[in-house]
């Protein structure tokens, strides 16, 4: 089924894994990542697939790392994304835990979240090790993009959020990754925060499209986490670009509303309700009508 028979809004079409897959050699792919409604709404017009990436642990919840994010708070969030958005596919990362164990346990989990929030597709971390469980879920019809390099999931085993190869000894292992998850049928991969002349190697490489997260501009698409790319996040990446400054912009617009409650300024006149007036205007015709209201009614006579 091709993304033309898949409704998203009126007149518009939801698109589908292989519709990115298509846009390799064809034009740079658009994404970011996205955990709410209002938020998907917005990016939905721009990017050609939102992430609801695991990532929203650490940017939504406070935690650490990814580690600790269930499959519950996926899908909840999932589900948010999904109904703000129209056009773009939308991606759901299966969390740690939810699926190494094995394919089996991976494709009840992977089949929930498809299930429960409407996405489009999954996002699972890790190459050759991923390979065997890619192919069991698309083999089943769930479709698959992977994400090698740095893997968040994997932080407690790299030691760190730490760039990957960037020495040539590093670069096979890789690239092995790379080709294992496309031969699996993955119809996409991430490459995070991979030295650019490895990721040119990779995208030339394998038949279908890179999305460089830190990984340069010779990948054939970008993510960013949105809340970086917006100025929201206090510290960022290398490889991220500041798009805007919304933090300074929320910071300023809460001062500047702390300032009038405490001025007692807001709430002025043109935010606050009048009394709703009777027609004939006043007070006595309020104590008339409750007058008529609670007058007894007459009674016939006997």
């Amino acid at each position: 089924m091709s993304s033309q028979s898949t409704p998203g809004a009126a007149g518009q079409k939801r698109l589908m894994a292989p519709d990115i897959a298509a846009k390799k050699g064809v034009e740079p792919i658009v994404s970011l990542t996205s955990y709410h409604a209002h938020t998907a709404a917005i990016a939905d017009k721009y990017c050609d697939f939102l992430l609801v990436g695991d990532s929203l642990g650490m940017v939504m919840h406070g935690f650490e790392t990814t580690v600790p994010v269930t499959l519950d708070l996926m899908i909840m969030h999932g589900k948010a994304v999904v109904r703000g958005a129209r056009r773009a596919l939308v991606v759901v990362d299966m969390p740690f835990g939810s699926y190494e164990e094995s394919p089996e346990v991976a494709f009840r989990n992977a089949a929930r979240v498809m299930k429960e929030t409407d996405c489009g597709a999954v996002k699972l971390e890790g190459g050759r090790r991923m390979g065997e469980t890619i192919r069991y879920l698309v083999d089943r019809g769930i479709p698959v993009m992977a994400h090698i390099g740095l893997t968040p999931q994997s932080i407690n085993v790299i030691g760190g959020f730490k760039a990957q190869g960037r020495e040539e000894v590093q670069w096979g292992a890789i690239e092995e990754d790379a080709r294992i998850v496309a031969d699996a049928g993955a119809f996409a991969v991430v490459l995070e925060a991979i030295a650019e002349p490895l990721a040119r190697r990779i995208t030339q490489a394998i038949a279908i499209p890179t999305i460089g997260i830190g990984a340069s501009a010779e990948c054939d698409g970008q993510i960013l986490v949105m809340e970086d790319m917006l100025g929201l996040s206090p510290r960022v990446p290398k490889f991220v670009k500041e798009f805007g400054r919304i933090g300074e912009s929320i910071d300023k617009a809460i001062g500047w509303y702390a300032e009038e409650v405490r001025k007692r300024s807001f709430p002025a006149s043109q935010h606050t309700y009048a009394m709703k007036t009777v027609a004939g205007g006043g007070e006595g015709a309020r104590a008339n009508k409750s007058a008529r209201d609670t007058k007894k009614p007459k009674t016939g006579s006997t």
